[in-house]
C-alpha cells in the first residue's frame, strides 16, 4: 500500500487532467501544510513528518474550514461557505473512515481498562493510548467530554 504522502502527486496530476480545478487547489494546499510541517520538523532536528504526524495536518486543516463554514454560513456568504466544504470533501478522502459514535465509546471504555484509570486526573492515559491506536479515526475534540463523562468527571 502507498503511503499517504505518495498518493497525493499522482491525485493532483489525475485531478489536473480531469480539469476539476477546485481538486487541484485542495491538493496543492494539503502539499503547501506538508511542505510546512516538514520544514517545521527539520528546524527541530527531525526527519519528514510522519503518517501519524499527515494525519494530524489533514484533521487540523479540517477543522480550520469547519470554523470559516460557520462563520461564511452565520454572515450569509454561502458562496465561500460552499467553496471551503468542497475542500473539506476532498481532504476528507484521505483520512481513514471515522469511527462511529458507538465504535468511540467501545475504544473508551476499553482503553479506561487497558489504562486502569478510574479518576478525571487519568484522563491523558486514556486518550494518549487512544492517540496511539486511532490516529486519524476519531475526532479528540469530541472524544475528550466523553471520556471526562466516562470517568465520572
Amino acid at each position: 500500500m502507498t503511503s499517504l504522502r505518495e498518493r497525493f502527486m499522482p491525485d493532483m496530476k489525475e485531478a489536473m487532467k480531469a480539469g476539476d480545478k477546485d481538486k487541484v487547489a485542495a491538493i496543492r494546499l494539503i502539499i503547501a501544510a506538508l511542505k510546512e510541517k516538514d520544514i517545521e520538523a527539520r528546524g527541530a532536528g527531525k526527519g519528514e513528518a510522519t503518517e501519524d504526524e499527515i494525519l494530524g495536518v489533514l484533521q487540523k486543516m479540517i477543522k480550520q474550514r469547519q470554523e470559516s463554514i460557520a462563520i461564511y454560513d452565520a454572515n450569509a456568504r454561502p458562496e465561500l461557505a460552499d467553496g471551503e466544504r468542497a475542500e473539506v470533501a476532498v481532504i476528507s478522502a484521505y483520512l481513514p473512515k471515522q469511527m462511529s459514535e458507538d465504535e468511540v465509546k467501545a475504544a473508551i471504555d476499553k482503553a479506561i481498562a487497558e489504562t486502569g484509570a478510574t479518576a478525571v486526573k487519568d484522563i491523558g492515559k486514556v486518550i494518549g493510548l487512544l492517540r496511539g491506536a486511532y490516529a486519524g479515526q476519531m475526532d479528540f475534540g469530541k472524544v475528550s467530554p466523553m471520556v471526562k463523562a466516562a470517568l465520572g468527571g
